[in-house]
């Protein structure tokens, strides 16, 4: 009886918290061949992937593909490459895949959108990118774009869907459309709570394509999968995004990748540290220097005198408290923020408040009329519980 009484009350936690369904294993999109593969038979593909585009925690999914004699075409690559190894921000050219010999289209490179001719002879595209959940990650501008070019060019779109490691919230700024950029397309908070599959559905509905487009779109969905379910990345989806504590501080610290302030790039504590050879010298302190995804990191070779996140908790929301310490310890306030602050806030306003010595409080309260509006939305397009 008693073993009846526990585990009928675990049973109820688990209802509770939304977790049963993750005791099963996880089954991403890209790990459900049987359900695309008679999709992709006699078709010309191409392929928008990274070093993340992983299946059964080691192969890639385009070798996967060839070993199945699936006609790869191209691969379409995002910010940091096909191989993951360049620096946030650098821009690459068209090459070749050493291992696959297949060509390799840029998608960071003078254009962002695959042109006519990069399209020429596919007749479907696949889309398999490990987002974080965050607006100013440029995997989403990348979507937004191959979502528009397939449109334009009558060519299905295959979105093999995966976790999102940022989908337990939803909170900041939601973007004023004046601050549209390649780190922020749409109007959404930095952080909006969805899958990438979700995601582009919403593009679809809500008619961002350019001229209200709708993109010939299949989501293949996670399976045993929620939106209270905790998921660690088991490979860096980008360079500076190395383990779990740097995924969940990155939506908070990127706010200071705008600023004089050090976020870590150029030390193995990327986006969970902050800093300044201006703080106040305190017991902890940083020096970044060139290393993996950070050739010329800010503050290189300085001594930057700080705060060490790396063990707090995982956020439920945007810290914005790390922006108004930063912005009080720092000497020189009319230098402090730099010029793309508002585009990666969203909206002039944060930067205003901070300046203005606005509290945090009333800093959120001034967000909550339009992060209900986006929730409204967002509801529209949800496929997992």
């Amino acid at each position: 009886m008693i073993n009846f009484k526990i585990t009928f009350l675990f049973f109820l936690l688990c209802l509770n918290h939304g977790i049963c369904i993750s005791q099963k294993k996880i089954i991403v999109g890209a790990e459900q061949i049987d359900k695309f593969l008679p999709i992709l038979k006699n078709k010309k593909v191409g392929i928008v992937a990274h070093q993340a585009s992983i299946i059964n925690s080691k192969t890639h999914l385009v070798d996967s593909l060839l070993s199945l004699n699936v006609n790869i075409q191209k691969v379409f690559a995002p910010e940091h490459g096909f191989r993951g190894n360049l620096d946030a921000g650098e821009v690459f050219i068209n090459n070749i895949d050493n291992k696959t010999k297949l060509p390799v289209i840029s998608l960071y490179g003078k254009k962002k959108k695959p042109s006519d001719e990069d399209l020429n002879g596919i007749s479907i595209m696949i889309f398999d990118l490990q987002d974080v959940g965050v607006r100013f990650y440029t995997y989403l501008s990348t979507l937004h774009y191959i979502m528009e070019a397939c449109s334009e060019k009558n060519i299905p779109l295959l979105l093999l869907d995966r976790p999102n490691p940022n989908i337990h919230y939803v909170d900041g700024p939601v973007l004023d459309l004046d601050n549209k950029s390649f780190v922020g397309m749409h109007p959404v908070p930095i952080v909006y709570g969805m899958t990438i599959g979700e995601y582009a559905k919403m593009i679809n509905g809500e008619g961002w394509l350019n001229g209200g487009k709708k993109c010939d779109l299949k989501v293949i969905q996670i399976k045993n999968y929620n939106h209270k379910t905790s998921y660690n990345l088991k490979i860096r989806p980008s360079p500076n995004l190395p383990n779990t504590q740097s995924v969940s501080l990155y939506p908070s610290l990127c706010l200071l990748e705008q600023t004089l302030i050090s976020i870590g790039r150029g030390t193995e504590m990327q986006f969970q540290v902050y800093g300044s050879p201006k703080f106040p010298k305190n017991i902890f302190s940083f020096s970044p220097i060139s290393n993996f995804g950070s050739k010329n990191p800010k503050l290189k070779n300085q001594i930057c005198y700080g705060v060490d996140l790396r063990k707090v908790k995982r956020p439920n929301q945007i810290e914005i408290k790390w922006l108004i310490d930063s912005y009080s310890k720092f000497p020189i306030k009319n230098s402090f923020f730099l010029e793309g602050f508002n585009k990666i806030s969203g909206t002039k306003n944060l930067k205003e408040q901070i300046i203005n010595g606005v509290n945090e409080k009333e800093i959120r309260m001034s967000w909550n009329l339009k992060l209900e509006q986006f929730k409204k939305i967002r509801k529209k397009y949800l496929l997992y519980p």
